[in-house]
């Protein structure tokens, strides 16, 4: 069964003056502020897609990865997965860049290497931003 899940973003002004806030479908509580000037240059404080995107890949990667690991009789303590999404005014999004840190028992830097590049390629997000380059950095903590 397919599973559809929503974010809303309610906008008002122009791009670079105006701004928003996007709530997410399962915490309809938590507004999140976004503004041309965070997703350009940064504000504190306030999110923009690319962050969005960001958390959406890291949480991604890492369920591809626990799944991969435990598939292969390694279930992980735990990983740690940050994802750096970069985004170029006039360009686009140019990257994701994935830093991981996890706990396997029992498993070599490059036994863990392997599965962490096959959840970089293989997780939805990833195969979603085919279009985009993906860097990773992997290691056992």
């Amino acid at each position: 069964m397919a599973l559809t899940s929503e974010a809303t973003t309610v906008w008002t002004g122009d791009l670079k003056s105006g701004s928003g806030t996007v709530t997410l479908d399962s915490s309809k509580t938590a507004e999140f502020p976004v503004t041309w000037q965070a997703r350009s240059a940064g504000t504190p404080n306030t999110t923009n897609p690319e962050e969005l995107l960001g958390a959406a890949h890291a949480a991604c990667f890492s369920m591809a990865l626990a799944n991969g690991l435990s598939a292969g009789g390694h279930t992980p303590d735990s990983i740690q997965t940050t994802a750096a999404v970069t985004f170029e005014a006039g360009v686009g999004v140019v990257g994701s860049h994935l830093l991981v840190s996890a706990k396997v028992p029992g498993l070599t830097e490059e036994e863990f290497a392997v599965y962490a590049e096959d959840a970089k390629a293989n997780c939805p997000i990833s195969k979603a931003l085919a279009g985009i380059a993906i860097t990773i950095e992997a290691e056992l903590a």
